[in-house]
C-alpha cells in the first residue's frame, strides 16, 4: 500500500484557460496519467501550457469499466489525475465510481480546488448566499422532472441549475410553472468573452430568452420565501422577521416582508424590530 499512487481530483478552467492554479498545474505535469472526460479537450489545455502527459478517457459511458482500470494504475505505483471538461471533476460529471472504489481500497485521494460555475454564478447574481442547494441539470424525464420541480417549491435556500442553451426556454417554463415567478439570475458563458448576467425575474427571463441562444448556462433562483406552513400569525413579529431571515433574507428585505404579510406600515415593522 505504501507504494501505491495518488488519486488527484483536478479543476480545469470553465471558460478562461488563465482560470488554473499553479498547483494543478504542477499535478499535472508530475502525474503518470491523466483521465479525461473527453481527450479532444484536455489535449488542448495540455498543448496550452506545454504539458505531455499520456491521456485516457473516462467519461459516463465508461466510468464502471474504467474505474476498474484506473484502480490498478494506481496500485501499480502510478499517480493519476483526473480531470473533467470544465470545472470540479464529480460535479455534474462522472467520478464518483472512481472516488468511491479508490477510498473503499485505502488509496489516497487529493481534491484539488479551483473554478466551479456554480459558485462562480452565485456570487455575482446578488441573490442569497448563504444557504443554497445545487441541483446541476434537471431530469430529462418527465416524471422525474416534475418530482424534482415539486419538492423545488418548498426549498428555501437559493437554488443553482445548469443548462444547456437548447433546453433554456422549456426549463424557465417549467420553473416559472411550477416555482411562480421569483427573482432569478441567469448567468452564460462564464469567464468567456461573451460573458453575460441576466438579473430579473422568471416572467422577464422567460422573454428574454424565448428564442435559442448560444452558449452554456447557470441558473440561480431566489429560494420560496414565503413563511412556512406553521402559520405566522401565531409568531410575534420578532420571530415573523427572524423566520424570513433564516432563508437568508437581509435584516431589511426581511421587515419588507413582514410588513406586507401583516398589511403593516414598513416604519412599524422596523420600530417594532428596534425596540426589541
Amino acid at each position: 500500500m505504501a507504494n501505491w499512487g495518488i488519486l488527484y481530483l483536478c479543476p480545469t478552467p470553465i471558460g478562461n484557460m488563465e482560470d488554473i492554479t499553479l498547483r494543478t498545474l504542477n499535478v499535472l505535469k508530475t502525474v503518470d496519467v491523466i483521465a479525461a472526460e473527453d481527450t479532444r479537450h484536455t489535449i488542448k489545455l495540455l498543448n496550452h501550457y506545454g504539458i505531455s502527459k499520456p491521456l485516457i478517457s473516462y467519461h459516463e459511458h465508461n466510468e464502471k469499466s474504467r474505474s476498474q482500470e484506473i484502480i490498478k494504475t494506481l496500485k501499480n505505483g502510478k499517480s493519476v489525475a483526473l480531470v473533467s471538461d470544465a470545472g470540479m471533476p464529480l460535479i455534474s460529471d462522472p467520478g464518483q465510481e472512481l472516488v468511491k472504489l479508490a477510498i473503499d481500497e485505502g488509496i489516497k485521494v487529493v481534491p484539488l480546488p479551483g473554478p466551479s460555475a456554480a459558485l462562480t454564478a452565485l456570487i455575482a447574481s446578488g441573490i442569497a448566499t448563504r444557504r443554497f442547494c445545487f441541483e446541476g441539470f434537471l431530469p430529462e424525464n418527465k416524471k422525474e422532472r416534475q418530482k424534482i420541480l415539486e419538492e423545488l417549491k418548498s426549498e428555501r435556500r437559493t437554488i443553482i441549475i445548469y443548462e444547456s442553451p437548447h433546453h433554456l426556454a422549456k426549463t424557465l417554463r417549467d420553473l416559472f410553472s411550477s416555482l411562480g415567478n421569483r427573482k432569478i439570475t441567469v448567468a452564460r458563458e462564464l469567464t468567456k468573452i461573451h460573458e453575460e448576467f441576466f438579473h430579473a425575474d422568471l416572467r422577464s427571463a422567460l422573454e428574454h430568452f424565448s428564442q435559442e441562444v448560444k452558449g452554456e448556462f447557470v441558473l440561480v433562483l431566489d429560494g420560496n420565501q414565503e413563511p412556512a406552513q406553521e402559520n405566522w400569525n401565531n409568531l410575534s413579529i420578532l420571530d415573523h422577521i427572524n423566520l424570513y431571515m433564516s432563508s437568508g433574507m437581509s435584516k431589511m428585505e426581511a421587515i419588507k416582508n413582514v410588513a406586507r404579510d401583516r398589511n403593516m406600515p414598513k416604519s412599524e415593522v422596523y420600530k417594532h424590530a428596534i425596540d426589541k
